[in-house]
């Protein structure tokens, strides 16, 4: 329940920070200001008694997260994937948050199978492990199923994991609330509706079912794709506290050394993580949007296998062109192009001078471009390009915010396979790819019939809403007018040249 009553929540929570040793490093890791760091210091010294201990063998950060609870763990692990924003140190400590937490009792995953498959464990599973990934809302078994003797994974949520989330979020709320009416400015980020956003992802992920279906979803959608691999889903002996997919052998792509055991080439990883995510993202519309290097295996085949389909991404075909074209403006450094984008797509108020805009995305673009390949940082051209957009009263994008975030993400990846990874170079021949087929004249040819088709569907009612249009713009333009002739004119004007558009692309096909 969301209310003032959460600031007993918030306060506990800056206390646990004090007492684990967390608020220094925080605030250095986030180069506050010195007012700042003085304020927090003297506010939250005297509640210090208030905070939880915390493990005190874990990294200060990750104590206090792991302590306070799981909407803080998952706050933890979207952190580690940005150095950009809390330094590649804090960053490399929090990634204890992603898949090495302490798991919850053998005993009781082994009640809650019972229960989600109304049967003993033994009578469908011959081997049953103990943990072997451990997060904050659930963890994984290996197993076998009796019947067929494949290996499979079981995932089960973590008990009481859907109260203790509710009581966190709600403290989040309140925390975007109270930013949002003492920070003005902050609005255009619209912290509450990425308050809204987080609670919506993650209650998907308290739902095994939805999982499910995602990784059903995501299988179809890349299963022709080469050397990428996403476990098939066992659908009958899945359900919503518990989700069964088959066995993933591989290795993590977190443990580098095995990799160069293994033999596998990095470089080729790398590469591959990259063009593979905006292949989904930009084909199918449906991505991954939690590819850290806990979710990624290497197959002894050398294929990338992904995993965890709790937070996935979904874009529409519009949203998607755009998204391309950006991209593809940066890559060509047509600053005036990448402009234009974001003035037809709305992003940019239309009172603003769109020469202005196309120089300020110059300056974004060519100190990156001037780099080293091995220094070009999509979050540092993220971080740059947002203080431009702010500046020329861009709103954040919530349907964005996974894409963009996804993407640190798996730059993330890639930089620690390959640390010379050219990030455009990887990327520029599937943006092309996409814009050959989706921007070109096939796609014009193609967008003009499915508007064709779509009208025709309406075409016995297309007159009298045409009609209707006109008749309401004349009453209100002309409001004494009684003679109509003219817009029965235009009327079979228009439908004639639909007719025409419709035979024409009927007769090219």
């Amino acid at each position: 329940m969301r209310g003032p009553h959460n600031i007993w929540r918030l306060a506990r929570t800056g206390a646990t920070f004090e007492r684990t040793g967390a608020m220094g490093a925080v605030l250095e890791a986030m180069e506050a200001p010195r007012a700042i760091r003085v304020a927090a210091r003297v506010l939250g010294w005297p509640l210090k008694w208030l905070g939880l201990r915390g493990d005190p063998t874990m990294p200060p950060v990750p104590r206090a997260l792991q302590a306070l609870g799981p909407a803080y763990i998952k706050f933890g692990q979207i952190l580690s994937t940005r150095p950009d924003v809390v330094g590649p140190d804090m960053a490399l400590e929090l990634q204890v948050l992603q898949d090495k937490l302490p798991p919850f009792a053998m005993e009781e995953a082994r009640r809650v199978v019972a229960e989600e498959l109304g049967c003993p464990l033994e009578e469908v599973f011959s081997a049953f492990s103990e943990p072997v990934a451990a997060a904050s809302i659930a963890q994984v078994h290996r197993a076998t199923l009796l019947d067929t003797g494949r290996d499979v994974a079981v995932k089960i949520l973590r008990p009481g994991i859907e109260r203790a989330f509710r009581k966190d979020v709600d403290a989040f709320h309140l925390m975007a609330t109270l930013i949002e009416t003492l920070s003005p400015s902050s609005r255009r980020l619209r912290p509450r509706d990425v308050i809204d956003h987080f609670e919506g992802v993650v209650l998907q992920e308290l739902d095994l079912r939805i999982e499910a279906s995602a990784a059903g979803e995501f299988y179809a959608n890349t299963k022709d794709d080469d050397g990428f691999v996403v476990p098939q889903v066992e659908w009958g002996r899945s359900s919503r506290r518990m989700m069964v997919l088959g066995w993933a052998e591989g290795l993590p792509l977190s443990d580098l050394s095995a990799i160069d055991a293994a033999g596998h080439d990095k470089v080729r990883i790398a590469r591959d993580a990259l063009q593979m995510f905006l292949r989904h993202a930009l084909r199918d519309g449906y991505f991954h949007a939690d590819m850290h290097q806990g979710n990624l295996k290497v197959a002894p085949n050398g294929d990338l296998i992904a995993l965890d389909f709790g937070i996935m991404g979904r874009l529409d075909e519009y949203t998607r062109r755009v998204y391309a074209e950006i991209l593809m403006g940066f890559i060509r450094k047509d600053y005036r192009r990448v402009a234009e984008v974001h003035f037809e797509a709305g992003y940019v108020p239309p009172d603003r001078d769109i020469d202005e805009f196309a120089q300020a995305l110059r300056s974004v673009g060519e100190p990156i471009f001037d780099m080293e390949a091995s220094k070009i940082s999509m979050g540092r051209l993220l971080a740059f390009l947002f203080e431009v957009t702010e500046r020329f009263g861009m709103e954040t994008r919530t349907e964005l915010i996974l894409l963009q975030r996804t993407m640190v993400v798996v730059e993330g990846v890639g930089r620690s396979l390959d640390p010379d990874l050219n990030i455009w170079a990887a990327a520029r021949p599937v943006v092309e790819e996409y814009i050959t087929r989706n921007l070109g004249p096939q796609a014009v040819a193609r967008d003009l019939w499915r508007t064709a088709v779509v009208l025709s569907r309406f075409g016995p009612r297309l007159p009298q809403l045409a009609e209707a249009a006109l008749i309401a713009q004349s009453h209100t333009e002309r409001p004494k007018r009684e003679n109509r002739w003219p817009e029965r004119v235009l009327l079979g004007g228009g439908g004639l040249a639909l007719g025409l558009v419709v035979a024409l692309l009927w007769a090219t096909l």
